[in-house]
This record gives structure tokens, C-alpha cells and sequence, in this order.
């Protein structure tokens, strides 16, 4: 009988399976439909982005945006100055980002942001992390660990404990995740203690006509990466 687990790489597959985390067809075919009623999946930047961006606390420099999806954010930030490079498990989300990106300094891939090389004045993520299960999270902190440059910063928007799942890291793997894991504040503080917080808020809420998206049952945060 074939054993399942003989390496790191095999534990982690293993519990992927048990965690039921949506994977790349899954979001190839969420993207396949471009008829969305919410215009926030291809042409509004986040709220609070727009915000740092303008309040003078992101100054233009390297950007890494993490599941980008159709490259709402990634297209702000090129559009400010930044050098962007983004990331999705979706071929097809990708596929549309390009298409809307001609003659911006984007770089788009498609694969595992996690297998990023480089060094990053900015690491943006705007609905990746929630969709992780637990164990992904050691993957999450060594991208940050050796893709945030010192003084850089990082960039959060994720489900607030009312919207996600918040229940124990070891019933996820009972129940699935279930739409993507909710956070209280203080836990993204303990999972992010290596980092500076800059900023932690609830995302404002924005009317239908903003041309900024804004929903209020996620979290925003900004934290940096300290100077040795």
C-alpha cells in the first residue's frame, strides 16, 4: 500500500485536501463570466489602497499584488507610479488583467504567488489570504519574510469574523472553509506580530455610484516591514 506522506510538500497536500481551499479551475470558471453584477471585480480599485496612495503613505516603488484576479488593483497602483508585478491561480482572471492592462508596467503571471522571487516595496492583497487554510499561512509569512524589503510595506483586505468562518484552525479542517476564513483584529495582529502596524480599520462602506470599492465586512490593514 502506497504510503500518502514522506515530505513537508506531501503534508501540505494532504491537508489542501482536507481543507476543501478553492484552487485555480475553480476560480477560472468564477472568471469566466465577465457579465458580474459587481463592477468591483474588474474596474474599482479598494477604498482604503486608494486611500494610502493618496495620503502619502505607499510613495511609488516595486509592487507585488497577491491574487490579483483581473488586476483592479494592480492597474491603480501602475497608474500611481508603481512598478507592479501580479499574481493569480486563475489563467483566466490573468488573461483579462492583460487585456485591460496595455501599456501599464505590469507584469502579470499565472501561478503560485508564494513562488515569488524578489524584493517588494510593496506586498498588496486583497481577498488571497482569507481563502487560506491554516497550514498555507507558514507559506504566507515566508513570502513576506523574503519578498518585503526593509521599510517596505504590506497591505491587507480580508474577511472580518462576521462575514468569514470563525471557528478553531483545527475545525476548518472538520468543516471546510466555507466561502474563506474570518479574522478578528487580534488575530491578524498575532499572526502579522512580526511586522509593524501602520493601520488596522474596517473597510468604509462604499455607494454603488463610488468609483472605489468599499464593503464594510472587511478588514483593511497596513503594516511595515522594520529597518534592521
Amino acid at each position: 500500500m502506497q504510503r500518502t506522506v514522506r515530505t513537508i510538500d506531501d503534508v501540505m497536500t494532504l491537508l489542501d485536501g482536507l481543507s476543501a481551499s478553492p484552487e485555480g479551475d475553480w476560480w477560472d470558471r468564477f472568471y469566466a463570466d465577465r457579465s458580474h453584477e459587481v463592477p468591483f471585480f474588474v474596474a474599482k480599485p479598494d477604498e482604503n489602497l486608494v486611500s494610502l496612495v493618496e495620503r502619502g503613505l505607499l510613495p511609488p516603488g516595486r509592487a507585488l499584488d497577491v491574487g490579483c484576479g483581473p488586476g483592479r488593483n494592480a492597474l491603480f497602483l501602475a497608474r500611481n507610479g508603481f512598478q507592479v508585478d501580479a499574481v493569480d491561480l486563475s489563467a483566466t482572471a490573468i488573461r483579462w488583467a492583460v487585456e485591460r492592462a496595455e501599456g501599464l508596467d505590469i507584469r502579470f503571471r499565472h501561478g503560485d504567488a508564494f513562488e515569488t522571487e524578489g524584493s517588494y516595496d510593496l506586498i498588496y492583497d486583497s481577498g488571497c489570504f482569507h481563502h487560506l487554510p491554516p497550514h498555507r499561512r507558514v507559506g504566507y509569512l515566508a513570502l513576506l519574510d523574503r519578498a518585503l524589503a526593509p521599510g517596505g510595506h504590506f497591505g491587507l483586505t480580508c474577511f472580518t469574523d462576521e462575514e468569514g468562518t470563525s471557528v478553531p484552525d483545527a475545525e476548518l479542517y472538520r468543516t471546510g472553509l466555507a466561502g474563506g476564513v474570518g479574522y478578528t483584529p487580534d488575530e491578524l495582529r498575532w499572526i502579522f506580530q512580526d511586522l509593524t502596524e501602520v493601520e488596522l480599520r474596517r473597510m468604509t462602506e462604499e455607494p454603488p455610484d463610488s468609483p472605489r470599492f468599499g464593503k464594510s465586512f472587511l478588514w483593511t490593514a497596513l503594516f511595515t516591514r522594520r529597518v534592521q
